[in-house]
């Protein structure tokens, strides 16, 4: 299981990886992190789920092992920066401070090693139902942890039958038309809003969904979760910008016949390596 050899990032983008709940996959998490080191890692918010665990406590010792792995790395000189999101609210009190090597951010401007300049934040705050209607929201995450207590039960089965891990709740949510319109619409608002502040692109996550495109001259990047996706947003000592699928590579190793998985993407716009403005 230890055969990927570690890697240096300039730069690592993880969101809601949703510590305190059934869903998250800590132990993937715990893996990547093993083979991933950073200059600077940006937790982009849900990283603790505070509506979770008012509900009920749950905290496995895989879930400590992750908080200390990240600090461990902050001691270790990366640069770690905490972003809240909806789900770890609470931590907005404390928004400037710095607690040991963690720093508490609202949002921040990231800029590249090609001088593109990205705005970072969870992105809720674009979220119309988070904003607006928080009970409906909070109705919705219910639903929502039935999904994945019924795509823990379904990767089970899968992993009995020799099967690598992927997700039905994800899945499920890409075929709802509902759902589908809702992701467009936020990841136009993420990237009007960079657009306005006339950045070159912006880098969130709140919505599960991981992706790196251009949107009308704008970069807008989502690095995935840590509950459906197995995703992080990484960027090379160059530069240049990627998804990283960690479920992918699992797969890949679990069954070397089929060979090492490409963890680049395809051709992109320009956008991605145009100089700052």
């Amino acid at each position: 299981m230890n055969d990927i050899q570690s890697t240096r990032w300039r730069t690592l983008w993880l969101s809601d990886i949703h510590l305190g709940t059934s869903g998250c996959k800590a132990q993937f998490l715990l893996d990547f992190l093993d083979h991933n080191d950073a200059d600077t890692l940006y937790l982009v918010g849900d990283i603790v789920d505070g509506w979770q665990l008012r509900k009920h406590w749950h905290w496995p010792r895989q879930h400590n092992d992750v908080v200390q792995r990240i600090l461990r790395k902050a001691r270790n000189g990366t640069r770690v920066v905490f972003i809240p999101g909806n789900h770890d609210e609470f931590a907005r009190e404390f928004i400037g401070y710095a607690f040991g090597d963690i720093e508490i951010l609202d949002e921040e401007v990231h800029v590249t090693a090609k001088g593109l300049k990205l705005l970072v934040l969870h992105g809720d705050q674009f979220d119309g139902v988070i904003q607006h209607s928080k009970w409906l929201a909070h109705l919705g995450d219910s639903l929502y942890q039935l999904a994945l207590w019924l795509n823990n039960h379904f990767n089970r089965l899968r992993h009995r039958m020799g099967l690598h891990y992927w997700s039905l709740s994800q899945y499920l949510k890409h075929k709802v038309k509902n759902a589908v319109s809702f992701i467009t619409n936020f990841e136009e608002a993420l990237a009007g809003e960079a657009r306005r502040r006339g950045l070159d692109g912006v880098v969130c996550g709140h919505i599960h969904k991981p992706e790196l495109r251009d949107i009308n001259g704008v970069l807008y990047c989502n690095d995935g979760d840590w509950v459906e996706s197995l995703s992080a947003l990484a960027e090379s000592q160059d530069g240049t910008l990627q998804l990283l699928d960690w479920a992918s590579v699992l797969a890949q190793r679990e069954s070397p016949a089929r060979g090492r998985p490409s963890l680049a993407l395809p051709d992109l716009p320009s956008a991605i390596g145009r100089s700052s403005k």
